[in-house]
């Protein structure tokens, strides 16, 4: 198709488009820790679930995420790269109002994969637009701007769901969606109307899509609903496991045969890749994990407001704006397995830290922990990128990015819902220990509860009411004793880590031309959406 309009945009529609795209690719990465903080108040409201059952909506979008990121490069190259865009942003704003107006957990977690959907198409496509239009002097500009713009909704986005479930109502996260995302795509239309493009047809892999889709949504329904259906005492879960086990053989088979495979497993035999892959998967589904968790947690056990838990996260940004902005210098200086070293270590002491409380914590004391928390998560994602991208060139640099995203959204989705295993399998058995203990079974010396009860009685309660009053502390520990198990469990997931990444091979800096230098950035900064 001719080029219509082949001039790149300047002056003021160049600034405004920075400042839409921009704003979209916020909007779209908030919405995954924005709906974490609220998920107690969306399942509250839905008929008849309970808070476990919230955590669906959030790993069943970032699955949905992953697969927008398959189907977004197809897309761009069949129909032109703004025109997806615009259609994404306005199939964006319908699903949000499809999730603002739902009333059942189903239907809600439907039109949250279908949102993701849209939201997998959108990052990768709105930085390919925006990036276009940089004159080749700026582009390193862009590509470092890109990146400060996707490390913020992680942290500000919790802050952000909080006030609106606690000032204006959950649904409204979804409601203010919708003006900022058609006004996003009137205003891409509007700037790059007439634009024509090179059309290709590039051949789908649809039967490795579907399987892939039929995979992971398997898994994550069963990691999703094990917990409440009893695992595979549920038919429903049978089902999904039937359906994994059939479908992940064929899925290996065809794409290891297919030249335009949907998930290019071939990159796996470079060894850098691989290593990087696997530090970058299980150290998010520890992160994602653990801060999502944790998030929902300190509501029903600490009590805090969904303000002041998001407020949590701001202190995060603290250490991991400056750190973010020096971290992409220093992989140029330094081996990046040393920097993934001292990090993954870093994570683990914090981590620790966290997982040693024993009993409810003040705003400060749980704010220091996280702070340093966002300086290791700053320096989590450019190091594995570098260490992805070590020895890659050409078309492979993109599509290794993509695949390197996708795998990691999806290892955050199975993480928020194993951690919940964690915790749902480690209270019974801590509060199991602490009766013990507190009744005076295990120590007769230490009859705990008839010192409660001596205490209380003056004060107006009844022996069967400061029972009571007892069971629900022990419910509480022992639920914040769970929580510190999972954060034990992760800091020795990093510590295993931290000596895995020794297995990769030294990374060198190359002298590249300024086009393989840009596509080298553009992958780098894909790779560390979060």
């Amino acid at each position: 198709m001719p080029l219509i309009d082949p001039r790149p945009l300047r002056g003021w529609r160049f600034l405004l488009l920075n400042i839409v795209l921009s704003l979209g690719n916020v909007l779209v990465l908030s919405n995954v820790p924005g709906y974490t903080v609220l998920s107690p108040y969306a399942a509250g409201n839905l008929q008849g679930v309970t808070p476990s059952f919230g955590t669906w909506a959030t790993t069943d979008h970032m699955m949905g995420i992953a697969l927008g990121f398959v189907i977004a490069r197809w897309l761009a190259a069949r129909f032109g790269d703004y025109r997806v865009l615009v259609a994404a942003y306005v199939f964006y704003a319908a699903m949000s109002l499809s999730c603002a107006m739902s009333d059942t957990i189903y239907f809600f977690v439907a039109s949250r994969i279908l949102l993701g959907l849209a939201g997998g198409a959108i990052i990768p496509v709105g930085q390919s637009v925006l990036l276009g239009e940089y004159p080749e002097n700026l582009r390193t500009f862009g590509v470092g701007l890109w990146g400060v713009l996707s490390m913020m909704p992680f942290m500000a986005g919790t802050y952000l769901g909080g006030w609106y479930s606690e000032f204006l109502g959950w649904r409204y996260l979804f409601y203010s969606n919708i003006p900022v995302t058609l006004l996003a795509a009137g205003v891409v239309g509007s700037l790059l109307y007439g634009r024509g493009y090179q059309r290709r047809f590039p051949r789908f892999d649809f039967v490795g899509f579907f399987l892939l889709a039929a995979i992971l949504l398997g898994l994550q329904t069963i990691f999703n609903m094990g917990n409440d259906f009893d695992w595979f005492h549920s038919p429903i879960l049978v089902g999904a496991l039937i359906v994994v086990v059939l479908a992940l053989p064929c899925f290996i088979i065809w794409e290891l045969g297919e030249r335009h495979p949907a998930l290019d497993m071939r990159l796996f035999a470079r060894r850098n890749y691989t290593i990087a892959t696997i530090c970058s998967v299980a150290g998010f589904f520890v992160i994602q994990g653990s801060l999502s968790i944790f998030v929902t947690q300190i509501q029903l056990l600490l009590g805090y407001s969904s303000s002041l838990a998001g407020g949590v996260y701001l202190s995060m940004l603290l250490l991991s704006v400056p750190s973010a902005a020096i971290v992409h210098e220093l992989c140029k200086r330094v081996d990046v397995r040393l920097i993934c070293f001292l990090n993954f270590l870093g994570f683990a002491v914090t981590l620790t830290w966290l997982g040693l409380f024993d009993k409810t914590a003040s705003f400060d004391q749980v704010a220091w922990p996280m702070t340093f928390l966002g300086f290791s998560l700053a320096m989590f994602f450019a190091p594995l990128a570098n260490l992805a991208m070590d020895g890659l060139q050409g078309s492979q640099l993109i599509r290794a990015a993509e695949e390197f995203v996708l795998l990691r959204t999806v290892a955050g989705g199975f993480g928020i819902a194993l951690q919940g295993v964690v915790i749902f399998r480690r209270t019974p058995y801590h509060a199991l220990d602490l009766s013990d203990q507190f009744s005076g079974r295990r120590f007769s010396e230490l009859d705990l509860l008839t010192q409660l009860s001596d205490k209380l009685e003056p004060l107006g309660f009844t022996p069967r009411m400061a029972t009571s009053q007892a069971g629900r502390f022990l419910q509480q520990e022992a639920a914040l004793l769970a929580l510190n198990d999972a954060f034990l469990l992760g800091a020795a997931v990093f510590v295993g880590l931290a000596a895995v990444v020794w297995l990769a091979r030294a990374t060198h800096p190359l002298r590249l031309t300024a086009a393989e230098e840009l596509k080298q950035l553009t992958a780098q900064e894909l790779m560390e959406q979060i």
